[in-house]
């Protein structure tokens, strides 16, 4: 490989947050890309897909790697192994980035760094033991695991309470990850993919770095619902680092929806459909969302089937199970609080005694896997476990048979799928997982092969059968259609689940497996690695021609894709103009522009009105204020400024000065449609809580600003469709706005107030040749639309200084941007300075 070797990063305390050094930030050339012969991506994960052996305990073999301390070899049940299986060695590259799971010396981590790399292509991330110990046992599996998995710190005992001092280890080592990934990243050719919470915000430092670094990250843990994702403190930093990707990835639509949904109400966010992509619009960029679950690798577990070891331990269970006339259920699961082991014991404690026909029949043997975390939680659930396996057998064994078998010593893989092969039905009572695939290696291992059909007795041409009780709260219920699905928190539910599960006829068990089989088989880890990787070469298929800026500090960072031309209004420059030149024309929208959206009090200030009468004494100055709002509000707030000129609703009024008559920018027209649509604007005001109706003389407004975002949201399509419907023969127009819908004459806008004022002064011979006009919102995209489409013109001269000025970086037809409010008032209150030291001068 031609890049260089990674020199070790060893870090020995907490970092900062993130390095705020603008410098690293790069906006790269799109013409200094190079060319590669293979796609090439980087896998980035908590850990390596390695199995690391100190040499003194193993001896080396053909496979395996190795240094003067340590062997290394490939951990074939790795997930991040077994993509890239499934995507093939011939037409992609793949490097991984990750942590060893043993600890190795810093004096031997150049040696291990260089050998991984050059024989396997992984880039290990050597952390120090204490700062790993607070990243993952602290904040991974102390706070954000169980907050992910609907477990809220309501004591100290119940999932960690947030610890600042954790959540700096996690920002530290996301970093470290980050500094990894860029000594071995091609930026303009490479493909990263990061999986799971442990590296949530290392799309920020990434992204930092690269602004149009190709990166997708995929959460294999659910997302939780947003009442109980908000009870984070650093709620927003997660959801920004993530908007930092491309293409972010989950196992089912309820976590998407959780996540856009979070988006929506602490972001402001919306999203879309567009041809069956989903994305969120953040800064100019379009964020991709992609729901699909993880599957399995196919050729793996049919090569375990295919071991004589397999052979044997069937062999060896049939003896122990079905020779003794006995039915084994089957649950494997990790022993930690939400995989509902003890759930599922209970449901067998019950079918037990519902069902005494079963008692010494039926035997629910449990796979209980040593738990990942570790903690208080894991202590009470093992004996929560134990004691209930020696209740139910108490009670119910017999001589010679146990009714439950609980095996919690760590089984080899091949052993764990002759379990599969003989269990008549498999049990997954989760209360929440963010997939698990257990139902799916059941169902790969009930189709057997021809060896185990043998074993098994059955003639290869009869139809195979496997049956499946599912939790509701897993990732993989809703593809698994033929299964029966349970709450586990229902005892008497799953027992009569169990029970229908051993009762069904064999046909229909037997056309279960066969749907079951179908989809599982080719919706396999290839798949699911091939999909997700098209996806995301679709999202950044434009990244060559974008223009990016970074901005914003710390967590907060974020990209913004702009015009290439688009920037920012310097004072100086519009200062200098406004001093040059002579006739002038000043367009400025009110709400989100002069006075801030949010404001309760939306009447101007004394100092707005000062400004402006500043800029109207001035006789080379046309002022316009152009807003939403009706006339009647205008002209009580605006009366002090007598030369001020006001367009009312969007554009419909219109007059000069304030004590000249109001025009129309557009023929008269006929509200009778209102008795159509108030009616329907009031059914969904009186359904939608913190909805209100404005009552404009032309038009009418249904506001959600203070409902629910999501409901408002919702609402509000439903009654834009409504009232399209109801007014298809008006002369109307129905239109969203920001938490509004609006339904207004046809042919009104802003931009017939800007085509007026400029062919109003062409007819007083007035050539403007200085054009200032300054909005917020989608409606002020019109009058940017015609005063740029006007140069040249005849109706501005055509040396003349236009610009159009929008509130906020983000697409629009503007030229310019200024960031907020209170950006505009100081440019506003400079040209008025510049105005009444040319009215002094003269005087």
């Amino acid at each position: 490989m031609s890049r260089r070797i990674p020199r070790i990063m060893t870090v020995p305390g907490i970092i900062s947050d993130i390095d705020d050094d603008s410098s690293e930030s790069v906006c790269s050339d799109p013409s200094s890309s190079s060319s590669v012969e293979k796609d090439r991506i980087i896998m980035v994960a908590n850990q390596l897909p390695i199995r690391a052996q100190r040499k003194s305990d193993h001896s080396n073999n053909g496979s395996s790697s190795s240094s003067k301390s340590w062997i290394f070899s490939w951990d074939e049940n790795s997930l991040l192994l077994q993509m890239k299986d499934g995507l093939g060695d011939d037409d992609i590259e793949v490097i991984y980035v990750g942590c060893l799971k043993e600890e190795i010396h810093p004096n031997e981590q150049d040696e291990v760094s260089q050998i991984l790399l050059e024989t396997f292509k992984c880039v290990p991330t050597f952390l120090p033991p204490d700062l790993f110990s607070r990243y993952y046992h602290g904040f991974c599996k102390q706070q954000l695991w169980p907050l992910f998995h609907y477990m809220l710190p309501l004591s100290p005992d119940l999932g960690g309470r947030f610890n600042r001092s954790l959540w700096q280890a996690y920002v530290s080592v996301n970093k470290i990850f980050a500094d990894r990934i860029m000594e071995v990243i091609n930026p303009e050719d490479d493909f990263v993919w990061v999986h799971d919470y442990h590296l949530m915000v290392l799309p920020t430092f990434l992204r930092k770095r690269f602004n149009r670094v190709k990166l997708g990250f995929f959460l294999h843990s659910p997302f939780p619902s947003s009442e109980i994702y908000k009870t984070l403190p650093i709620r927003e930093e997660l959801l920004r680092a993530l908007l930092n990707s491309d293409l972010i990835g989950f196992h089912t639509f309820d976590y998407a929806r959780h996540f856009l949904s979070c988006c929506s109400r602490m972001l402001g966010l919306t999203y879309e459909s567009k041809r069956g992509y989903i994305g969120l619009e953040y800064y100019g960029r379009t964020v991709s969302i992609k729901i699909l679950p993880v599957g399995i690798h196919m050729g793996q577990l049919q090569s375990i089937l295919s071991l004589p070891e397999t052979e044997a331990k069937v062999v060896e269970l049939l003896k122990q199970y079905c020779d003794q006339g006995r039915t084994m259920l089957l649950g494997v699961d990790d022993m930690d609080i939400f995989k509902g082991i003890s759930l599922k014991l209970l449901a067998m404690e019950q079918l037990l005694l519902q069902h005494p026909e079963c008692q010494g029949k039926v035997v629910l043997v449990q796979i209980a896997n040593p738990a990942r975390g570790r903690g208080k939680d894991v202590k009470e659930v093992q004996e929560e476990t134990y004691s209930t396996v020696k209740r139910i057998i108490e009670t119910f064994g017999k001589p010679g048979y146990d009714p439950v078998v609980l095996i919690d010593e760590p089984l080899k893989f091949y052993e764990r799928i002759a379990y599969y092969v003989v269990a008549e039905c498999c049990l997954v009572t989760a209360v929440r997982d963010g997939m698990n695939l257990i139902p799916y290696e059941y169902i790969i291992s009930r189709q057997g092969n021809e060896m185990l059909d043998k074993v098994l007795g059955v003639e290869p041409s009869i139809p195979k059968k496997s049956m499946l009780v599912v939790s509701e709260f897993i990732g993989c219920s809703p593809s698994l259609s033929g299964a029966i699905r349970v709450n586990p928190w229902n005892i008497d539910a799953v027992a009569d689940a169990m029970d229908c599960a051993l009762a069904m006829a064999e046909a229909e068990k037997q056309l279960r497996h066969e749907k079951h089989y179908r989809y599982v088989s080719t919706h396999h880890v290839g798949y699911w690695a091939h999909s997700f990787l098209q996806d995301l070469e679709r999202t950044c298929r434009e990244h060559v021609r974008q223009r990016c800026w970074g901005i914003g500090f710390g967590l907060s960072f974020r990209v913004v894709v702009l015009d290439p031309n688009f920037r920012k209004l310097s004072m100086e420059h519009i200062v200098s103009a406004y001093k040059r030149t002579t006739t002038r024309a000043i367009l400025l929208d009110y709400d989100g522009t002069l006075m801030l959206q949010a404001s309760i009090d939306k009447s101007p200030s004394s100092k707005s009105i000062d400004i402006l009468n500043s800029l109207c004494r001035d006789k080379n100055n046309m002022v316009f204020i152009v807003s939403a709002k009706s006339r009647k509000t205008l002209t009580e707030w605006f009366s002090p400024c007598e030369k001020l000129g006001i367009a009312a609703e969007h554009g419909y009024f219109l007059r000069f000065k304030r004590d000249v008559e109001w025009e129309t920018c557009v023929p008269a027209v006929d509200c009778t449609w209102k008795q159509i649509a108030e009616p329907v604007m009031k059914q969904y005001m009186e359904t939608t809580d913190g909805s209100n109706i404005e009552d404009k003389e032309t038009a009418l407004v249904w506001c959600y600003e203070d409902a629910d975002p999501d409901f408002g949201s919702c609402q509000a399509k439903e009654l834009l469709d409504h009232l399209e419907s109801v007014l298809a023969n008006e002369p109307v127009t129905v239109k969203s706005g920001q938490n509004a819908v609006e339904v207004k004459p046809q042919g009104v806008s802003k931009g017939l107030v800007a085509k007026r004022l400029l062919s109003t002064m062409q007819e007083r011979c007035m050539l403007p040749d200085f054009v200032v006009c300054i909005g917020d919102d989608r409606s002020d995209e019109d009058m940017f639309e015609v005063i740029t489409s006007s140069i040249p013109g005849p109706s501005i001269d055509p040396r003349a200084e236009v610009f159009a000025c929008t509130v906020g970086k983000k697409p629009s037809k503007a030229k310019y941007y200024l960031d907020d409010t209170v950006e505009i008032v100081r440019l506003m209150q400079g040209l008025a300075s510049v105005s009444d030291q040319m009215l002094s001068v003269l005087a």
